[in-house]
């Protein structure tokens, strides 16, 4: 790559959906010299799924990879027991080794979605962290007070409001920290939320005689309800969500944050997401916009047909008001509820998310009658709906 071009490559690179980089000038300078550097990045199995908001930082990995940098994805399956509460108002619970296993997965299946997984260097933080003993834990903590810690934003929140802060959360950073000393990163990436935790790392690396790592802060961006996207609101767009409910949860994205996704969770150009930006601003229909961003983000993850498909069917069913095309047919057996054959469709992610649509009012027959099923009543077969993005064909 020309020299001008990995300049202009490296800028954005610095600058898109970046909140803050800590050393940027150090770090341009690394870029620009052609050393080959360790990214790292750490993420907690606290959920099976990752989701939009994982993506940021998994698109920023992207970006460095293309430019031949090594990535170091850390699993933190050690650190997702403790529990991180950068983003949170109260105390997470702690996670029991079983929960993390599950939820870790198909983490890597997932990351792979964005990655070239093969080039990825992963490690679970456990092979190091569990090995540590009282004493290298008390010489980590002798690098930091109290009271650096309890300054923190959301912990000072919990502490005025008289909310409980547990001894555990304070070692979180020194693990996050030393994980940046064991794989001897030269660049972590996270969120705006991880400020002390990143720089903790920096701090922790200097006593281990290493170059203190270089940060960049990612922005957040919201979910489906306006707050912060994250698993346990349950407000997020899935990687592994289906193609119809990628479409349609973008659709339901606030006109608001059209332009931050084509910026955080794209990788359309620039140039493109700012002839978006002035069409809205001259007054186009957001829906327009937002159906290009919409089929951009599904096509991400499944592909363009897959992502043609998923428009026509939300045209379809939500602007035409139309049973879409194509739709699952299942056979069910003489006798059975609506209930269950929803439950062994595979088409949702567990029996609690059925009841509560039932719960909900929202599993409707659309033909050969327009009416309500309750979760006790016997299959008749016909089409139905389920929430706002399923149909079925039942036999």
């Amino acid at each position: 790559m020309a020299k001008d071009n990995l300049s202009e490559k490296i800028d954005e690179i610095l600058s898109r959906g970046v909140n803050e980089v800590i050393d940027q000038k150090h770090l341009k300078e690394k870029l620009l010299s052609g050393k080959k550097l360790r990214i790292k990045l750490g993420i907690d199995p606290t959920s099976p799924n990752l989701h939009l908001g994982r993506s940021v930082a998994f698109l920023k990995l992207r970006d460095f990879q293309e430019l031949g940098h090594q990535i170091v994805l850390i699993i933190g399956d050690f650190t997702g027991v403790i529990g991180d509460t950068s983003d949170k108002e109260s105390e997470r619970p702690m996670l029991d080794d079983e929960t993390i296993k599950a939820n870790m997965k198909t983490y890597a299946e997932q990351a792979g979605k964005i990655l070239d997984i093969k080039k990825v260097e992963l490690h679970r933080n456990s092979e190091w962290l569990a090995k540590l003993t009282y004493k290298d834990i008390a010489k980590q903590a002798d690098m930091f007070s109290l009271s650096e810690f309890i300054a923190r934003e959301n912990i000072a929140k919990r502490i005025k409001a008289q909310k409980r802060v547990s001894l555990r959360e304070v070692l979180y950073p020194l693990m996050q920290g030393y994980d940046s000393v064991e794989i001897k990163s030269d660049v972590e990436l996270g969120g705006t939320d991880q400020r002390f935790n990143l720089l903790a790392g920096r701090e922790i690396q200097s006593h281990y005689k290493q170059e203190p790592q270089d940060i960049m802060m990612l922005n957040l961006i919201e979910g489906l309800d306006g707050r912060k996207m994250s698993s346990s609101w349950g407000n997020t767009v899935n990687l592994t969500d289906a193609p119809n409910d990628i479409f349609g949860k973008i659709m339901k994205v606030g006109d608001s944050l059209i332009i931050k996704y084509f910026i955080h969770c794209t990788r359309v150009p620039m140039e493109k997401v700012k002839e978006y930006e002035k069409r809205l601003k001259k007054g186009d229909n957001p829906r327009d916009v937002k159906m290009d961003l919409a089929r951009e983000i599904t096509s991400m993850y499944w592909g363009s047909k897959k992502a043609d498909e998923a428009q026509k069917f939300f045209v379809m069913a939500f602007q035409k008001h139309e049973i879409p095309e194509n739709i699952p047919e299942i056979k069910a057996k003489k006798g059975v509820t609506y209930f269950d054959v929803l439950a062994e469709s595979g088409q949702f992610s567990s029996k609690s998310e059925i009841s509560r649509l039932f719960e909900q009012g929202a599993v409707n027959m659309l033909e050969p009658e327009e009416k309500n099923i309750g979760r006790e009543d016997k299959v008749e077969g016909g089409t139905i709906k389920v929430g706002k993005t399923k149909f079925f064909r039942i036999k």
